[in-house]
């Protein structure tokens, strides 16, 4: 199979549901950040791979959010719907699961941080932004669809992404805390 196949050439893409659209479309922008985010993840997990656990969790997440931005490149009306896998409160409960895990090694924090510190922490804080800004482009997408499956599929989207960035931002500080760097504070 060929890499290229000059059917983009002309700024269109294919939906996974075969729609073809512009590459500026609002949905092919939405799954374009989810897909620099999880890029991010993976250069993220590649300097944690002395730490299992994160490492696997990553992954999970990775494998997560390529779920999500399948439900994300399937038009609602598409007969592919009902054979995506759903996104289930189980993935949301997975993040804040690990949320607490890592928190609870965490000193307890009173002030705003500034994202920096060790290189992982600073990837974690990079992909945090990342997952807002993800967020941000897939609120939008909800308000235009139909209620029904693909719009509840969306909304837990936007649940799993928000904890996600939560779960980045005490990764950050999780990085931190292993590898002896302390939180920088932000000083007003």
């Amino acid at each position: 199979m060929k890499i290229y196949t000059g059917t983009g050439d002309k700024g269109k893409t294919s939906l996974f549901s075969g729609e073809r659209v512009p590459k500026d479309n609002a949905r092919i922008d939405a799954y374009g950040d989810i897909d620099e985010l999880n890029s991010i993840l993976g250069t993220l997990a590649s300097h944690l791979s002395d730490e299992a656990e994160l490492t696997e969790e990553l992954q999970q997440i990775q494998s997560d959010l390529m779920q999500l931005s399948a439900w994300l490149a399937t038009s609602p009306n598409s007969a592919l719907i009902e054979s995506l896998e759903e996104i289930s409160t189980k993935q949301i409960t997975f993040l804040e699961d690990a949320i607490n895990r890592i928190t609870h090694g965490l000193p307890v924090l009173k002030s705003f941080i500034l994202p920096q510190g060790h290189p992982t922490a600073s990837w974690a804080h990079v992909a945090r932004t990342v997952c807002r800004r993800s967020e941000r482009k897939v609120v939008p997408l909800l308000s235009d669809l139909p209620e029904g499956k693909a719009a509840e599929q969306y909304r837990k989207s936007l649940v799993y992404l928000n904890r996600l960035s939560d779960y980045l931002f005490v990764l950050a500080r999780h990085c931190n805390h292993i590898h002896g760097v302390p939180d920088k504070l932000w000083k007003t």
